[in-house]
């Protein structure tokens, strides 16, 4: 792999990865921008003692705009994007409207491919592996900052979930503090290895093994399934068997195998419902142990995958239980979500 480091005109990094080592990346960025003016800022709330983003400036983002004037296509035919080459592998780049900037954390953008009309799932094994490679060196880069307590790789797909930018692309978001969901995982890591002399997700892990109805596909190296307790219609969990802090983690083996089962399990996503269906509305999210906490060594890298839509034409919205009390009610039993999982394979 090889990365190419580069400023835009309004001073955010971008950086260029590229699978070939002799690949050149000279181009400018030639748009007439301003400095970029952020006005983010964490709040804490007195009452569940979590973080708010307040970041007003985001209400001027670019929103849904036609395919001839995406800002994350390359740079060509006299069209200037935030990507200043005609062409590209993989990108990553400071976000514009970011939710957390300065003191504040950090936001950046993962431009997946070049290809306006592709998805994730379209993406070649070899560029998966790309894409993986830039999640690992951004996760490395941001544990240097100070003020980034946590480092989190998702991937919004579909106008159902709020997508605002049809490109295939992802974010990263460095939290300047511990999220309110990894910090319950801390607790409840914590407990059981006080409780059993154990780790937690190695026993969730050789629960959903030993059991296998909720088992959604495996490889040597990483394992799927829909989550005993799944809060969403169709969810799954993706680990590598042997457990890692975060993507550094990863030994050669557990990278090779990485594309072909991730691709897998995003090409199923879009099966789901029907070769009729339109394509599946997903949140891939990327779990990773901050990198200061007490309790990091307890956590395990995973990911957790979910839609939505819970049947053709009908969403999981989440009204008064899970938005007012966050107590979720899940309509699709889990070993009947993961039975379709496996009953649309890949042949």
């Amino acid at each position: 792999m090889k990365k190419t480091a580069t400023t835009l005109a309004d001073g955010r990094e971008l950086i260029y990865y590229d699978s070939a080592e002799g690949t050149v990346r000279d181009a400018v960025d030639r748009r007439p921008l301003d400095a970029v003016a952020t006005s983010s800022e964490i709040r804490r709330d007195p009452l569940l003692g979590d973080a708010v983003a307040i970041a007003s400036h985001r209400q001027g983002r670019t929103y849904h705009p036609p395919a001839d004037e995406c800002p994350l296509c390359p740079s060509r035919d006299g069209r200037l994007s935030e990507i200043p080459d005609d062409s590209y592998e993989a990108v990553v780049f400071e976000n514009r409207f970011p939710s957390l900037a300065g003191d504040s954390g950090r936001c950046e953008v993962v431009c997946f491919a070049s290809d306006h009309d592709a998805s994730f799932a379209d993406l070649t094994e070899d560029q998966a592996a790309l894409v993986l490679a830039a999640w690992t060196d951004r996760t490395a880069a941001l544990s240097e900052l100070d003020q980034v307590a946590q480092v989190f790789p998702f991937e919004n797909r579909g106008a159902e979930i709020g997508v605002t930018l049809g490109h295939p692309h992802g974010q990263i978001y460095g939290y300047p503090f511990v999220t309110p969901r990894t910090e319950l995982m801390l607790r409840s890591a914590v407990a059981h290895r006080e409780e059993t002399g154990r780790n937690l997700f190695e026993d969730v892990v050789a629960r959903e093994i030993a059991e296998g109805d909720r088992i959604v596909l495996t490889g040597e190296h990483w394992v799927a399934f829909v989550p005993y307790a799944a809060h969403w219609p169709y969810e799954v969990h993706l680990y590598p068997r042997t457990r890692v802090a975060d993507f550094r983690g990863l030994d050669d083996a557990a990278r090779a195998e990485f594309p072909q089962i991730y691709l897998e399990l995003l090409r199923r996503f879009d099966r789901i419902f029907g070769p009729d269906a339109p394509p599946t509305p997903y949140i891939a999210a990327w779990h990773q142990a901050p990198f200061r906490a007490p309790g990091r060594e307890e956590l395990a890298l995973h990911l957790e995958l979910f839609t939505i839509r819970r049947t053709p034409g009908k969403l999981k919205f989440l009204a008064g239980s899970e938005s007012g009390m966050g107590a979720f009610i899940n309509d699709v039993p889990p070993e009947t979500a993961a039975e379709r999982l496996r009953e649309v394979a890949s042949k």
